[in-house]
Order: C-alpha cells, then sequence, then structure tokens
C-alpha cells in the first residue's frame, strides 16, 4: 500500500498532479520510512536506501529528517559507500548532538575510511552518553587494539622503507639480487594508499631523487616505478613531488638513450597529467580538501618541457617518439562534450613550429633531429588531433597560417636541404591533416619542386620528393593534377630506376592512381593485366627479407590501393607467404604500416559498406547514359567467404590480435575501425568462430567495442554477440573478461542500430543472463532492463521473440521480479497475453517467464487474475496444447498459483481447469 520509490505520489484524489497538502505530504514520508525500515530488514539495502530518499524529499519536520539522514547512513554502510555514509550521519549529528545511533554509524563509517582518531572520538562521545552499552565499549576496545596494530605496523613499515633505501643508496652494495628485492618491495609498497603516504612522508621524494641522479637504468627503474605509486589519483602528492623533481629533469629522463627507462618516465608523466587533469580519482580525505589546487599552470610547465624535448638535438629518437606520444593522449579533448579546447590552441600557439620540426626531418641529412621509423606518423597523428580539436574558422585559419610561415620559412632562402624540409613538411601535413596539406601544397613553387626532385640523381632527395608525390595523390584535390602530370614521371622512375627503394614507392603511387575508381570494376584506370602485374611485383617485394622493413611497407601500401581490385585479392590469398610476410610486418616494431594492412585486409574480405543500388534509379541512370558502378563476378559472397577461410588458415587473426595490442599513435580510431570491419567477417560463419576465439580474438574485441569510431565500435560489439550467441560465453570470455562484454552487447540495443544489430545483441544477452546472478546485475547496472522492454513491443517478430526470451533469464533477478508488480506497470499483463499468442516460440519465452516469476516471486501469482480478464482461458490453452514444453510451464504456472492464494486457487477450481489437470496426470507418454 506504499508508493512506489521512483513514482511520482498520488494525491488524495488518485490523479498524478494533484498537489499534496502538508499533512498528506508528511503522512506519505512517514510510510515511506515504514517501507524503507521493512525492506531494511529484508535486507533489500538498495531499496531502503530509495525509500528513504524520497521520504526525504517529502518530509519538512527537522527531527524527521534527522531519523531518515541516520537510517540512510545504515544502508550506505550496508552498501560498502562510507563517504555517503559519514555525510548522512554527520548531517543526522548537527540536527541532534546526542544521537548515538547517528555516531556509532558516523565511527564506522569513519573507521573504514581510515580516520581512526576521529572514529575514537565518536565512539568516546556514545560511551559517555550510554556508558553501560556493550556494543560501544567492545567498538572502543577492537578500535583500540587495531589502531596499536597499525601503529606496530607504521612502524614497522618505517624502518622498511629506511631500510630499502638505505640497500639501494649503498655503492658499496655488490648483491644484485638483494637490491632488485629492495627495488621490487619499494614498487609494492608504493601501489599501496598507506604505503605510498608513508614513503612521501619518509622523505622519499628525494631519496628517489638521488637514485634517478646514478644515471644507473636499473636504479632509474625502481625509482620512476616507486613514483607512479606515489602520484596515481593523487593530486596534492603529484604537484608536490613535481615541484620537488622539476619539469626540467622529469624530461630530462624521458630523453635519455635508455629505451626502458624512457617508456617507464612516459608512464610516470601520463599517470602525473591525468592526476593533475582529474584531480581526486580515489576518495581521500581530510588533509587533502583542506588544499585548493589550481593544476593548469603545473599542466602547461609539463608540456612546455615535452615540446622543448622534441628540438633537443641530445635527445633520443625513442624519447622524442615517447614526447609525441604523451602530447596525442593529454592534449587534445577526450570527446567533444568536453567544451574547453584552450590546451590545444595553446600548445599550438606554443609548439607547432616544434612538432613540424620533427615532422620536416630529413632522415641523413646533416645536423637531422634523431628519429625512429614511427617518429613521422606520430607527428601526423598528434598534428591531426590538434586540428580536429579546434572549434571554429578563425582558428583552423591560424593552424594553416602557421603551417604555411614554417614552410615558406624552409622553401625560401635555404637552398636544396631547405626545399627538402619543406616538401617532407608536406608529406607529414598530407599524412595528418589533409586540409593543411593541400593548402601548403598549393603554395608557389612547391608541386614544381616535387615533380624536379623525383628525378633528382641523389636517392634521398628522390625518396622525399616521390613520397610527398605518393601522398598528394592520396588527396581528391591534387590526383587530377597529378594523374595528368605525375603517372607518366612514376612510370620512368619505376621501369629505369636501379633502386628498390625508389621503384617500390613509384609503384605506390601508380597502385593509388590506378584504384581510383574502387571497387567500380568499370573504372579501370590501366591497361587489361597491368594492376596484376604491380600486385605480383608488390607480393614479391613483400616477401624480400632481404629488404628492410621500412621499405617493405610499401608493398603493403601498395597492395592496399590494388586490392580493390577482386581479381588482386584472388590471387592475394592464394599467396600464403605474402600473407604471412605481411603478418609479421603488422607485428613488427614499424607500426606505420598498421593502416596498410588493415585496409588491405578490409578488402580482401569485402567488410566495407557497400549499399544495393535501387533498381528504379538504376533504371533511371540507364536512361540518362550516366555511368553505372559494376561489381566484379569475384566480389560475390561465395568468393568473399572463400577468401575469409584462407585468411584464418595463414594466420590472420594473432596478426589482428597483436595490432590492437599497440600503444602506438598509428593505431588511430580509423585504423581500429578497420580492424574491427575485419573481425565481423571472419566471424560471419558460425564455424570459424571458435577457431577466431581460440587465437585471442575475442580478447581483442573488447577494447576494440569500447573505444574508436561510433561504426567500429559497433562492428567490434556486434562481432562480440555473434561469439557469444553460438559459443558457452564461459570459454569464450574466462574470468572476469565476460562482465567486459555486457556493456559493449547492450550498446547494440540503442535506437540508432539496425534490426539485425538488435536481434544479435538480444540474443547474446539472453545466454549470459542465464549464466549467474553477478552478469544478471551487471546487465542491470547498464540500464538495459528498459531497452530489453521496448523491444517486446517491436513489430518484427524475431525481434520479439529474442527480447522476450532475454526478458525471461532476466526474471532470475529480485529487482526484476519486482519490476512486474510495479503500480501502473503493463509487465505482467503482456507476458499473460503473449502466452496466447500463436507464436509457439514466443509462447513458450512468456509462458516461461511466467513460470519462472510465479515460483520465485509468489506475490504475482495474486496479481495474475488482476491484470486481464483473458487470463484462465491463456492457461487452459498452454495445458491443451499439443507440445509437451507449453503444457509443463502451463502447469508449473497453475501448481503456484494454486499454492499462493485460497481466492486464487477458488477462481482455478470453479473453472474446467480441476478437469484439464486430472486427464493430464493420467498421461503416462508425459511423465
Amino acid at each position: 500500500g506504499f508508493p512506489v520509490p521512483g513514482l511520482p505520489v498520488l494525491g488524495p484524489c488518485g490523479a498524478q498532479g494533484c498537489v499534496p497538502t502538508g499533512a498528506s505530504r508528511q503522512v506519505a514520508a512517514e510510510q515511506l520510512r515504514a517501507r524503507g525500515n521493512a525492506l531494511f530488514q529484508a535486507g533489500d539495502h538498495a531499496a531502503a536506501l530509495a525509500a528513504y530518499t524520497e521520504a526525504l524529499s517529502l518530509s519538512e519536520a527537522p527531527s524527521e529528517r534527522a531519523v531518515l539522514h541516520r537510517n540512510r547512513a545504515a544502508c550506505y554502510l550496508k552498501l560498502e559507500d562510507y563517504a555517503k555514509a559519514e555525510a548522512d550521519a554527520t548531517k543526522a549529528i548537527a540536527a541532534d548532538g546526542r544521537d548515538v545511533k547517528a555516531l556509532f554509524r558516523r565511527s564506522q563509517a569513519l573507521q573504514q575510511l581510515g580516520r581512526m582518531d576521529q572514529a575514537v572520538s565518536d565512539l568516546q562521545r556514545c560511551l559517555s552518553l550510554e556508558p553501560r552499552n556493550k556494543a560501544f565499549q567492545e567498538a572502543l576496545r577492537a578500535l583500540g587494539s587495531s589502531m596499536h596494530e597499525k601503529m606496530k605496523a607504521m612502524s614497522c613499515m618505517d624502518s622498511k622503507v629506511e631500510q630499502m633505501f638505505q640497500i639501494l643508496l649503498d655503492l658499496e652494495e655488490k648483491d644484485a639480487d638483494k637490491k632488485q628485492k629492495a627495488a621490487q618491495n619499494l614498487i609494492v609498497l608504493a601501489r599501496e594508499e598507506a604505503g605510498a603516504e608513508k614513503i612521501f612522508q619518509s622523505d622519499g621524494v628525494r631519496l628517489l631523487m638521488q637514485l634517478l641522479d646514478t644515471a644507473k637504468a636499473d636504479l632509474m627503474l625502481a625509482a620512476l616505478r616507486t613514483l607512479v605509486g606515489l602520484c596515481s589519483g593523487h593530486r596534492s602528492r603529484t604537484t608536490a613531488i613535481l615541484a620537488e623533481l622539476g619539469a626540467p629533469r622529469l624530461a630530462a629522463v624521458l630523453g635519455v638513450e635508455h629505451e626502458q627507462v624512457s617508456l617507464a618516465a612516459c608512464n610516470l608523466l601520463h599517470v602525473m597529467f591525468d592526476s593533475l587533469k582529474e584531480g581526486l580519482q580515489k576518495d581521500f580525505r581530510g588533509k587533502e580538501d583542506a588544499v585548493v589546487l589550481d593544476s593548469s599552470k603545473d599542466l602547461k610547465l609539463l608540456i612546455k618541457h615535452l615540446l622543448e624535448l622534441l628540438v633537443l638535438e641530445g635527445a633520443s629518437a625513442h624519447g622524442r617518439d615517447n614526447a609525441l606520444n604523451l602530447l596525442i593522449k593529454v592534449v587534445p579533448r577526450k570527446s567533444p562534450k568536453e567544451t574547453n579546447n584552450s590546451l590545444s590552441l595553446w600548445v599550438i600557439d606554443q609548439g607547432l613550429k616544434k612538432i613540424l620540426e620533427v615532422g620536416s626531418t630529413v632522415c641523413g641529412s646533416s645536423g637531422s633531429l634523431p628519429v625512429t621509423e614511427n617518429s613521422r606518423m606520430s607527428t601526423s597523428v598528434l598534428l591531426s588531433k590538434l586540428y580536429e580539436d579546434l572549434k571554429c574558422d578563425a582558428e583552423r585559419e591560424n593552424f594553416h597560417r602557421l603551417c604555411e610561415d614554417y614552410v615558406r620559412s624552409w622553401f625560401e632562402g635555404h637552398e636544396l636541404p631547405g626545399k627538402l624540409r619543406a616538401i617532407q613538411t608536406v608529406s607529414c601535413l598530407l599524412q595528418g591533416p589533409s586540409d593543411a596539406g593541400n593548402r601548403v601544397l598549393e603554395l608557389e613553387g612547391i608541386m614544381d619542386s616535387v615533380l624536379s626532385l623525383c628525378a633528382s640523381v641523389c636517392e634521398a632527395h628522390q625518396l622525399v620528393a616521390v613520397e610527398a608525390l605518393i601522398h598528394a595523390a592520396d588527396k581528391a584535390k591534387r590526383a587530377s593534377f597529378i594523374t595528368a602530370n605525375g603517372v607518366n614521371l612514376l612510370k620512368e622512375i619505376y621501369k629505369h630506376s636501379e633502386r628498390d627503394s625508389i621503384r617500390i614507392r613509384a609503384l605506390v603511387g601508380l597502385c593509388k592512381l590506378g584504384s581510383a575508381g574502387g571497387t567500380d570494376f568499370s573504372m579501370k584506370q590501366f591497361a587489361e593485366g597491368s594492376t596484376m602485374k604491380l600486385a605480383k611485383q608488390c607480393r614479391k617485394w613483400l616477401c624480400n627479407e632481404a629488404i628492410d622493413a621500412g621499405t617493405r611497407r610499401w608493398a603493403v601500401e601498395g597492395l592496399a590501393y590494388l586490392t580493390f581490385d577482386a581479381d588482386v585479392k584472388e590471387e592475394f590469398v592464394e599467396d600464403k607467404a605474402a600473407m604471412q610476410a605481411m603478418f609479421q610486418l603488422a607485428k613488427s616494431e614499424d607500426r606505420s604500416v598498421l593502416y596498410a594492412v588493415a585496409s588491405t585486409l578490409v578488402n580482401c574480405t569485402n567488410s566495407y559498406d557497400h549499399e544495393e543500388p535501387d533498381p528504379q534509379m538504376l533504371e533511371l541512370a540507364k536512361y540518362a547514359k550516366q555511368h553505372i558502378p559494376e561489381q566484379h563476378p569475384k566480389d560475390k559472397p561465395e568468393f568473399v567467404k572463400w577468401r575469409v577461410r584462407k585468411l584464418l588458415t595463414a594466420g590472420v587473426v594473432s596478426a589482428l590480435a597483436c595490432m590492437v595490442k599497440s600503444e602506438n599513435p598509428a593505431l588511430t580510431s580509423s585504423c581500429r575501425e578497420l580492424i574491427s570491419r575485419v573481425f565481423l567477417a571472419l566471424v560471419e560463419e558460425a564455424e570459424d568462430r571458435g577457431g577466431v576465439v581460440a587465437q585471442g580474438g575475442g580478447k581483442a574485441l573488447i577494447p576494440l567495442s569500447l573505444e574508436g569510431t561510433e561504426v567500429g565500435q559497433t562492428k567490434a560489439a556486434q562481432a562480440l554477440a555473434k561469439i557469444t550467441i553460438t559459443s558457452n560465453p564461459e570459454m569464450a570470455f574466462p574470468g572476469e573478461r565476460i562482465y567486459e562484454v555486457v556493456r559493449p552487447l547492450v550498446s547494440l540495443l540503442h535506437l540508432q542500430r539496425t534490426g539485425l544489430e538488435n536481434f544479435e545483441g538480444l540474443m547474446a544477452l539472453t545466454n549470459l543472463a542465464g549464466i549467474s546472478e553477478r552478469l544478471r546485475q551487471k546487465i542491470l547496472k547498464e540500464r538495459a532492463v528498459p531497452m530489453i522492454e521496448g523491444y517486446m513491443f517491436e513489430e518484427h517478430e524475431l525481434i520479439r521473440l529474442a527480447a522476450t526470451e532475454c526478458m525471461c533469464n532476466m526474471a532470475m533477478s529480485k529487482e526484476v521480479q519486482e519490476m512486474f508488480l510495479a503500480e501502473g506497470s503493463d509487465r505482467l499483463k503482456l507476458m499473460v497475453l503473449y502466452s496466447g499468442e500463436e507464436d509457439e516460440k514466443l509462447r513458450r519465452a512468456a509462458s516461461g517467464t511466467l513460470a519462472m516469476l510465479t515460483t520465485l516471486h509468489p506475490p504475482i501469482c495474486k496479481r495474475i487474475p488482476q491484470v486481464t480478464v483473458h487470463w484462465l482461458e491463456i492457461l487452459q490453452a498452454l495445458l491443451l496444447s499439443p507440445s509437451a514444453e507449453l503444457q509443463h510451464r502451463g502447469a508449473v504456472v497453475v501448481m503456484n498459483m494454486m499454492a499462493a492464494a485460497r481466492e486464487v486457487a477458488e477462481q482455478l477450481i470453479a473453472s474446467e481447469m480441476l478437469e484439464i489437470l486430472s486427464v493430464l496426470a493420467k498421461d503416462k507418454d508425459k511423465p
């Protein structure tokens, strides 16, 4: 008889919208409090909390509100939300300082939050108010001994921390194992809050600084990893550590030659950025609250030193790469919902020139910065991210102006080396923010210089020019100009150059221009057979291990374009050596090949978007003599299926899994989307799914479904759904991984997804919901139930059936059972009516839900006769059905209803139910 939490309270006339009087509000609040008490006694603490919260919104009397706050504190303690328990208990104490229950509850919360001295103070206050209360006496004794143990542990920890630092800083200590163990212990200690605070309070930062200054790799690694623990999720400690260590020292460590040390410094800086940007992630109170911190200065100071590191001649090549990767992660906004892009604007103003210095570096030229094979790709990604983060034309115009000024500064008055730097910058921009690349390409003299340098006798100069021409051929604005001017030049280079490094790049340029028609079979750019010859040469170079990996990467670039042609796809998947050579490159250190590999695989599996043309529009196009795209005969489904099998046999899944693991900027959102598309094509056939999971495909799909473009996330989620539908989810996603699958599957239920995605999402969730209560709770937490209910009204019969089956498994949860009793809800009525539908599968799912609900939650039995006048005939029809499964479900529902309430039993007996049951009881074929 109480209003349900979350629903509007009805006024005396029973209609929503009547304004309750003060007296009626108080009555409603008291009823809600009584309901909360009953729910708390029954162990349903979350529902009790909701009832008390709603009562608070209605209650006005200070004494009544204090009691409700005290009761909420009890709920929060049970739900282990100690910060909120302390806050509510404090509100109750503010109203009545002698409220021993509130004081006791606050002491329990404070104890869990680690604030022992305050917990003791509250317990002593309780005892002064009730000196004979044994519970208070026992609690104080237990807390005293706990504090004593903690003090003992702390003093022991003090000596341990001191001992560890002594071993590590002792230059005479020759025992390497002893030093390694001390370093490991220090790192482990720093991962726990108490240990981290102890190191910090014991002058640890100064001692860690001494370890960094030893310049010994093992000691530097120990110091950096310990500092990660100290800074993780703790803003004030991070600020203090940054002030003591200094940004220049941290940037210098990032730039060291030792690769592992540089990577550890990169990890530390990333943690520091996160702590400074997001403040406290862990709920520490007290000292932390007293300090109001402005992190923007510290953030900018760190970024300023990272930008300076980019152009520092003494910095190592991988240190420079790590600085670029950090800037990619921490500068641009994570989501367009964040309105503040001031950090990106500041970096563009202060550091765009420094970033372009790395992008314009010509390897091997005098005075060039040390870079790796990944540096230019990382620079392009950073420039692209910064450009995408701009919000208006004025900001973009400023970006273009700075890029043009930089290119001009090298192009004019610096002779040949300057022109090479300018052209290299153009290449870098075309690979990143192509709008900016096109703008600088149109500057006077740039394109002429590119074309003239393509004929240079110097290999290094020719490389720069040919690469720029290739990247320019990628962009629609320049392609027609290059088709007219560049094809003959590229053909000449390809035919007559003696250097493979030049020929392979010229070939890629020809591949790009030759594939301008995409998958349109009728738009061939070259003469019959030329594409196949180019592809054969690409495969030959790809398999030639005598050529360096950086050059072989260009062979994959060529295939990425040539595989638009189905004949090329067919030959490529027949060449197992070429496929495996490409997979080996995908796993190599040079991550700039990722996009080309993913593009080639998308083409081979036909997993790009292709819409079926409207027949009427085709007729109109023919009549108007317009061009009509044609599909290649070898792009039909049976050919695609055969190609997928060949790729699976060659080991494509392990290559994709390795690509996903990459932390490199080359794994962009669009690259992730391509990989998701390939995975979806690989799991299209049910018999292939087990093999995909066994080679690590299931594990790789989870991060793809949670990060990247919306299309990419959806494709990965759909692939996960297909695996979950036909495999045992507990084997496909062992351990905790199975819980990570829930969110991607729920995302398939959103209204903007296709009917097939909705259907597969529901089927997969049905399987998960049948496994365990913890999984059902995870599905509830992701707010999937309202969406599942929505699809139970869907016109498409398969989607409606899948939603009903999913609800049947979800009905094993107490929360879901309660929903079927909610006032004003038609959930139960729908299930009863569906049990009488003609579609036998729908009837089976709905009657199964009723059997489950009436067994697990008997109050539902009394409600069934109230939801529809047809309930009796529906139950009788189930019992008289030729299907034994439907009869069984009907019999379970009737048995539960007979046992639930006398008035329901009387209605059943008064009907023909007894006769039907008597006949069924004698049926020996259906035990």
